[in-house]
Parts: C-alpha cells; sequence; structure tokens
C-alpha cells in the first residue's frame, strides 16, 4: 500500500450504507477523545446505529484543548449534533499520572514494556462510562460505544475486555429496570494497524485525531501514544497524516 490520501478518508466507503445490526432503530452515546481509536469507533457505530450522541469528557490531561478541538471537528465530520463536553478535572486533582500533574513528565516511548505507565490516570474509564451511563439512561440510548483497545491493556487495566463485562453488569443493577444499555468495545480485539486499516475502509477522518500526550501543536513522536499510533501507520502501509515535531 502505498501513503494514505487525507482528503480520500472523507470519500471512502467500502460497504453499503444500509447494513444495519438488525436490531432496529437505534441512539447510541459514543465516547470521542478525539484520539485514533475513538473516531475509528464512531465511524463503526455510525454503521450500527441510526443516531449518534457524541460525548467528550476533559480530565485536566495536557492535550485538553486539543483533543477538544479534534472532538468537534470529528463530530463535524459526522454531522452529529446532539453533543456534550463534560469535566472531571477533579481527576487531576487525585492525580497519580503524567497527563495530569505537570510534576510527572510523560515516559518516553517504550512500546515492548509490560509495566504500567506513568501516563496512566487511575480508573478514568470508568468516570467516563458513568457519564455516559447518565447520559444514556436520560436520552434513551441502547448502547455506549468506547474505543478502548486490548493492546493498551497491560498499561492500562481499565482497558481489559473483563472491565467493561463488569461495567456492563453494573449498569444492568444501578440504572431504572426499563433501562436497556450495554456497552460495546469494537476495536478492542484489533491491533493498532488494523484500527488504521478499518478506519481508511470506512472513510474515517483520521488526518482530524490528535494522540499525543504532551504537546498541542505538533506531536511529539516520543511519547508512548505517538509511538503506537506511528508503529500502526507503518504497519498498516501508509503515512500517518497529522503534522509531527
Amino acid at each position: 500500500m502505498g501513503g494514505f490520501d487525507e482528503k480520500a478518508f472523507a470519500t471512502v466507503e467500502s460497504e453499503d450504507e444500509s447494513e444495519q445490526s438488525g436490531e432496529g432503530s437505534t441512539l447510541a452515546v459514543c465516547l470521542v477523545s478525539g484520539g485514533m481509536d475513538s473516531c475509528v469507533t464512531a465511524a463503526l457505530a455510525r454503521r450500527e446505529n441510526e443516531e449518534l450522541a457524541f460525548l467528550h469528557v476533559s480530565y485536566g490531561q495536557r492535550t485538553e484543548a486539543r483533543e477538544r478541538r479534534a472532538f468537534r471537528e470529528i463530530a463535524d465530520f459526522y454531522q452529529v449534533t446532539r453533543r456534550l463536553v463534560a469535566s472531571v478535572e477533579y481527576l487531576a486533582r487525585v492525580g497519580g499520572s503524567s497527563l495530569t500533574d505537570h510534576a510527572l513528565p510523560v515516559s518516553e516511548a517504550d512500546v515492548a514494556s509490560r509495566a504500567i505507565p506513568t501516563s496512566y490516570v487511575p480508573f478514568r474509564n470508568a468516570h467516563l462510562l458513568a457519564i455516559a451511563t447518565s447520559w444514556a439512561e436520560v436520552l434513551g440510548a441502547r448502547r455506549i460505544y468506547i474505543g478502548a483497545v486490548a493492546e493498551d491493556s497491560s498499561g492500562y487495566p481499565d482497558c481489559r475486555p473483563e472491565f467493561y463485562e463488569a461495567f456492563n453488569r453494573v449498569i444492568e443493577v444501578g440504572t431504572k429496570p426499563e433501562t436497556r444499555v450495554e456497552v460495546r468495545t469494537p476495536v478492542i480485539g484489533m491491533r493498532k494497524s488494523e484500527i488504521v486499516r478499518r478506519g481508511v475502509e470506512l472513510g474515517a477522518p483520521l488526518g482530524l485525531t490528535w494522540s499525543c500526550y504532551q504537546r498541542e501543536d505538533r506531536a511529539c513522536g516520543r511519547c508512548d501514544s505517538c509511538a503506537l499510533r506511528l508503529r500502526a501507520f507503518r504497519e498498516a502501509g501508509g503515512a500517518d497524516p497529522i503534522a509531527y515535531a
């Protein structure tokens, strides 16, 4: 495969738009951080549901403004008007992560490491899913989509499939009896390179996404997130469309 054509991201449609999940008219809440994984998850959710509501949650991270911009641009791309931008900035006061505590340096990339990195935000995804569940219950949504990837789970315990299985049980026992909401993780079993390929097939706007942990002008290319992203595009056979320092 040659280099990816960023302009083509807006036009590639490899499958019939009429292919639905077969479960009738649906509304789904999709967590969109602004990163590549959540963008491709949104593309998949768009195919499986008649209407989407996009949720973005800030938590005092270093690249908060840039990620929010990516969220808005992805929402505009998919013409999603039902949006909620929320904040759990108290996680920055809780600390314990180099993403939220500027006294802790963001680690240089080590994609071979199996240790929990300094970028882990303790139990963050539970906070995000709690907000998504509240909103889904109010909207009458049937599904919540989140772009968790098990490839990250060695570093991030709240990216493991077991976590989402358990959270679905929490939703079942913690919401109204008539509420039926399921958390879906459509990219959880994919390698990052597979996510890139799937995104290109779906025409996902990967050039609008942002993954860097520490810069907002140009991606640093040195943090774990940048390294995983660059490796994914390289393995997929194309060039990352965003700019690097």
